[in-house]
Formats: structure tokens, sequence, C-alpha cells
């Protein structure tokens, strides 16, 4: 089973008030998608947002967003550059290909030199 995870890209200081206690302290930070299994490490393209107010530690959702803090986000979305989407393929990944490719080889030179001439009733 793959494990998801968020990546933090960047983390910038706003200071723009706060819809809920009006200070002047939040916190935007973006975050891409990361999936990691026995066999593979997979970086997507999915990135994602947060803005949170520092001193009443509330997450303002987009519904509460002034225009001022809508150009703030617009702003630093446009200075973000996600990494490169990709899968990577761990070793284990190349160890069980190489086992595999051998498991026919052998089933193949077996199957050449006769052994399963018995088993197929000829």
């Amino acid at each position: 089973m793959a494990k998801n995870k968020q990546k933090i890209l960047k983390e910038a200081p706003l200071s723009n008030n706060c819809p809920e206690c009006f200070n002047q302290d939040l916190k935007l930070t973006f975050f891409q998608k990361h999936s990691y299994g026995k066999l593979y490490h997979r970086t997507t393209s999915e990135v994602s947002r947060t803005l949170e107010c520092n001193t009443c530690k509330s997450q303002i959702f987009p519904v509460k967003w002034t225009e001022d803090i809508e150009r703030s986000v617009d702003y630093y979305e446009k200075a973000v550059e996600p990494d490169r989407a990709g899968i990577q393929f761990k070793p284990l990944f190349y160890v069980v290909i190489l086992l595999g490719i051998a498991l026919v080889a052998a089933l193949v030179y077996l199957f050449q030199q006769g052994y399963f001439k018995g088993l197929t009733g000829s």
C-alpha cells in the first residue's frame, strides 16, 4: 500500500488581515503530493495550498478570503515551481524484474531440454 505525503514547496508570510481575528500574521503554504510504495516513489503534479493565521491558529478557507488575500495568493502561486511529476523505481523493483526474467528463462531452458515431456502427456 502506498503512503501519500505532502511535501512543502514554499511557505510565505502574508501581511493581510486575518478574517477571524484581524491580526496581520498569516502564513501561506504550498504542498505537492508524493506517493511512496515498496517498489516506487511517485511525484504527482498535484499542488495544494493552505492559509493559516499564526495568531488564532485557524485555517482560512477560500470562502472567507478578501480581495487582498486573493491577490497575494495569486502572486505566490505564480512563484511556486513544483517538482517535475514522475516516477522513480526503487532497487526492489529491479530485483523483482530480474528474478521474473530469470524464472522465465529457466522454464524455457527446462522445456527445451525435455523435462516437461512426461507432464504434457506426449
